[in-house]
């Protein structure tokens, strides 16, 4: 029986590939960049990785096929998550306080408590002729005072010895711990976009929609039901740029090969694109990973695409992440076509298409496939999604920006051969 929280799934499934791979663990760690104890605690469920990059070098080290891909990409996100909340749930848990002796060098004898809610003085009684009130009995008899004011409510008292007693010690541990739940901090649903235009709807699989209140446009978030919670409930994560195989992934640079540093791999490509303005070419395999951020069922009615801007295509070098890469099995994903006068999203290599759903506990991985031969396409994705009595649109891009999708057809094209150290003219174009 699968356990609730993922972690030992994805232990197991690294095992496993591990396992086949005919490495041991001290090889396997060396190719992968880290000790062989770090791999040792991955395998056994001691220790969750808190970045998905390792996980997927040692997928493709193992040789793990596309659908074993899939699945361990939602167990290391189910996993993550349950790291994360026990990590939150050990800073919460308030320390112990320690009990007063048994017997107190200094009595106490002279603090009274008064029946009727009193004011505490801001300065310190004068205590009676041959009488000296310690300061710890000063700080009890005020606390004191404060739970007769306070009635039935629950108050810690910490009392610390020595110091000057101003305040610029730690904040409470309550006071400082208070959240803002997941759907508060998610991104503005509120987008009025409708679907891309010659898209097929198709009714909910989920609960019904109601109707926005005032006549509210299609697409925008419905208002709860009374008592019943706002924000988005979902989350999305984007990769932009994934390597079906190193071969199959291009850029489009306007620098010539002397200028461009080597081949990033698949997690570092982001910041190579950001930092010499390429642009994906020919094609662009987009991974999102689609959570819900609570217990609810949010059902996932469809995804749309926008066009942005189209122009033409680039007048740039196409160079190419890879060379010498067989044919591989094409993964499940969903199509685009962004030289289609209204572009749509449609299912391909055997993927379902929409509605799907998603939870906390129960994340949704998908792949798109974006491809143009004709044109420079800028370009979003919009999700549409539905809980209970709520509804939105939530828009999908590239950290704030479009992505962005150019044709390769008869630029000039430059491959980096292994070993090779610099960039060479493509012969067969």
């Amino acid at each position: 029986m699968a356990d609730a929280d993922g972690t030992a799934e994805f232990a197991t499934l690294l095992r496993g590939l591990k396992d086949r791979s005919g490495l041991s663990y001290g090889v396997l760690a060396k190719r992968l960049h880290m000790s062989t104890s770090t791999l040792h605690r991955y395998c056994n469920g001691d220790a969750v990785p808190v970045d998905y990059a390792p996980v997927e070098r040692l997928a493709r080290v193992c040789k793990a096929g596309p659908e074993e891909l899939v699945e361990l990409h939602r167990l290391w996100v189910l996993a993550d998550a349950a790291r994360r909340t026990k990590a939150v749930a050990a800073a919460e848990e308030p320390p112990a306080v320690a009990p007063m002796p048994a017997s107190d060098p200094e009595p106490v004898s002279d603090v009274a408590l008064v029946p009727d809610v009193a004011p505490v003085p801001d300065a310190e009684p004068v205590p009676a002729p041959g009488k000296r009130r310690s300061r710890r009995a000063v700080v009890l008899a005020a606390a004191l005072a404060v739970v007769v004011a306070g009635g039935a409510g629950a108050f810690a008292v910490h009392l610390v010895g020595g110091g000057s007693g101003d305040g610029g010690g730690r904040k409470d541990r309550a006071g400082a711990t208070s959240s803002v739940t997941q759907g508060a901090r998610s991104a503005d649903p509120s987008g009025t976009a409708s679907p891309s235009p010659g898209r097929k709807h198709k009714p909910s699989a989920g609960p019904s929609r109601s109707a926005a209140p005032g006549g509210a446009a299609p697409g925008t978030p419905s208002a709860p039901a009374a008592g019943g919670v706002t924000g988005t409930p979902l989350t999305v994560a984007t990769t932009p740029y994934v390597y079906e195989d190193p071969c199959s992934q291009h850029f489009l640079i306007d620098r010539p090969p002397a200028e461009v540093p080597p081949p990033p791999l698949e997690q570092d490509a982001p910041n190579w694109v950001g930092a010499i303005g390429a642009v994906a070419s020919g094609e662009q395999f987009i991974k999102l990973t689609v959570q819900g951020t609570g217990s609810d069922t949010v059902v996932l009615e469809d995804l749309d695409v926008r066009v942005v801007k189209s122009g033409a295509p680039l007048a740039w070098n196409d160079y190419s992440m890879g060379v010498g890469c067989g044919g591989g099995v094409g993964t499940k994903s969903f199509g685009v076509d962004l030289d289609a006068p209204r572009p749509v999203s449609a299912p391909r290599n055997g993927q379902r298409d929409f509605p799907y759903k998603v939870s906390e506990s129960d994340p949704e991985v998908f792949y798109i496939k974006a491809n143009t031969k004709a044109h420079d396409v800028s370009w979003i994705l919009e999700l549409k999604w539905s809980s209970g009595s709520r509804h939105g649109v939530l828009k999908v891009d590239d950290q704030g920006r479009a992505f962005r999708t150019s044709a390769d057809v008869g630029r000039p094209g430059y491959d980096y051969p292994i070993g090779a150290g610099s960039w060479g003219e493509r012969v067969d174009g």
